[in-house]
């Protein structure tokens, strides 16, 4: 997810690549960086598709990387798809995570491929809606298989004759990576050999509000009960249109400049995450790897539940209640104090109109602008085809986020960032909403492809658009795993060292060991070029 600050902001060359060399050792002994190298792909992989019209036979530097650090002549390919980022973003995947740990089993050689669109592999110098219409689910896979059948590895033994079909090529994302890398197996059967689609999201739907389920049910119990009560009440305002008690409430908060109701429902949900955009780390931001784990969720929930609270802060529990019939606001004071020291402070000016700037979305002309920029392209992505628009639960049923909020809400951001351009009208996303069938074509919940396996966590906000949803239909089998109380792709972490790693991550990575080694016995069973292993589990 994108935060909300980063969201509205010469031999070589004939082959499409550019020499580099692993960077130097820290003090584990893997690489501390990785030097870039370049691939001509194709920007548009169906040129007779009306869908991308005015088509195109041009191609654009696709960045990836590479770490041969453990890679033996003869041994797999592990395609890290880097997904919704940068490449960069994705080195510790290489250096210490689950590509390290495949590799160092099998002789096996790590690359990063950077989806189009992110980082430094854009087709075009700006994202127009018309520039923006070759950012696709099925272009972004189509890349996945030319670049197998196509890449260069330079400074390695065979580096120049690693591809597939003739090699085994065994591919990994996490996230809408994780979704493209099953997309990827099952579209291209035959091609690719094997892959592991952690947390994908291989389910569009247009509204989501399951998202916050897990945060309902997995956060601590007092802290969600008086945030859904403070929700509650503050929905009640709304139905009755009392300006008078709506605009006190957002005063309490420090966000009184804010003229759009669903901006303030946004901004004071920004510690719980979204919808859709968000500053400060969350609870998918909770992971078991330290370098990545962060307790903001936790801080919250302790400010809020804090029985030793300052009596300023408890007193503004009541400044409310004559519209409540009485009832206190319980918690409003350590909410709205928290959102006011570490939400509202991310704002450059502590002058409350300018507060405005910094957590307003009403801003068509600022959603327009065609830099190119990750974010930009995460949002055509959802608007285009994904969805997943992050919604409340309805009256009746207990909610995080306030009700105000409706898909028109994420819709409005669609309509003002991608206008018609004069090429391509098709490139437009529709007013009623992504096209859902072109990303659930694949399978959909019941996708499914030789050598494919798929891991998703139990307490992921992702989990109902991901295999194990709960909305799925029940499957058991021997290439799947839940890792019970898991997060967002929790499986991407390593740390050199699995017998220490916590047991659920062991047994994960464990079991991806198996699958993969089988896959490569599998390999070496149906070919007749054998593919070295280092190591037999």
């Amino acid at each position: 997810m994108r935060s909300f600050r980063t969201i509205l902001l010469a031999f070589a060359a004939s082959l499409g690549i550019v020499a580099a060399q692993v960077g130097p050792l820290g003090d584990n002994g893997r690489p501390t960086t990785y030097t870039a190298y370049h691939f001509d792909q194709l920007i548009d992989h169906f040129q007779n598709s009306s869908r991308y019209a005015p088509n195109t036979n041009a191609t654009f530097k696709q960045r990836y990387y590479f770490d041969d650090t453990y890679y033996k002549p003869g041994g797999p390919v592990f395609l890290y798809i880097s997904g919704e980022t940068s490449g960069p973003s994705r080195f510790s995947n290489l250096q210490t995570g689950i590509i390290q740990i495949l590799m160092n089993a099998t002789g096996g050689l790590g690359v990063i491929l950077e989806n189009r669109y992110y980082g430094e592999s854009y087709p075009f110098p700006n994202s127009t809606t018309d520039n923006l219409r070759f950012l696709t689910t099925e272009q972004t896979i189509a890349d996945n298989a030319y670049f197998a059948q196509h890449a260069i590895f330079p400074n390695i033994t065979g580096g120049n004759n690693l591809t597939a079909p003739g090699h085994p090529w065994i591919l990994y994302g996490g996230s809408l990576a994780g979704a493209q890398t099953a997309f990827s197996l099952v579209q291209y059967e035959g091609l690719l050999w094997g892959g592991i689609a952690a947390s994908g999201v291989i389910h569009a739907v247009l509204g989501y509000p399951e998202w916050y389920d897990p945060i309902q049910e997995n956060g601590p119990q007092d802290c969600i009960s008086l945030i859904n009560n403070i929700i509650d009440k503050m929905d009640h305002l709304i139905q009755q249109n009392n300006t008078k008690a709506i605009q006190q409430l957002k005063d309490i908060f420090g966000l009184g400049s804010l003229s759009d109701l669903r901006d303030f429902a946004m901004t004071i949900a920004f510690p719980l995450g979204g919808p859709m955009n968000y500053p400060t780390n969350t609870w998918q931001e909770l992971n078991w790897y330290p370098a990545y784990d962060s307790p903001d969720f936790f801080w919250f929930c302790n400010n809020i539940t804090n029985m030793d609270a300052p009596a300023n802060i408890t007193a503004i529990d009541m400044q409310l209640a004559n519209y409540t019939n009485g009832s206190a606001w319980t918690g409003l004071g350590a909410y709205a104090n928290y959102v006011k020291e570490v939400i509202v402070s991310t704002c450059d000016s502590t002058d409350l109109i300018d507060t405005t700037e910094c957590f307003s979305t009403q801003n068509a002309t600022y959603y327009a602008d065609p830099t190119n920029s990750g974010s930009r392209s995460y949002l055509y992505s959802t608007c285009i085809e994904q969805g997943a628009y992050q919604l409340p639960q309805p009256h009746g049923k207990p909610s995080l986020l306030s009700r105000v909020i409706g898909l028109d809400y994420t819709q409005q951001w669609c309509t003002w960032a991608f206008p018609p351009g004069p090429l391509s009208p098709q490139a437009v996303p529709s007013q009623d909403g992504p096209n859902l069938t072109w990303y659930n074509k694949y399978g959909d919940f019941n996708l499914s492809a030789p050598r494919l396996a798929l891991i998703d966590g139990g307490s992921d906000v992702w989990r109902d658009v991901c295999y194990h949803g709960r909305n799925a239909s029940t499957r058991y089998g021997a290439n799947q795993m839940l890792i019970t109380g898991g997060g967002h792709h929790w499986d991407s972490s390593g740390i050199l060292n699995i017998s220490a790693e916590p047991d659920f991550i062991k047994a994960a990575h464990e079991w991806e060991l198996r699958q993969v080694t089988g896959w490569l016995d599998e390999w070496d069973a149906t070919h007749s070029r054998k593919v070295r292993k280092r190591d037999e589990l």
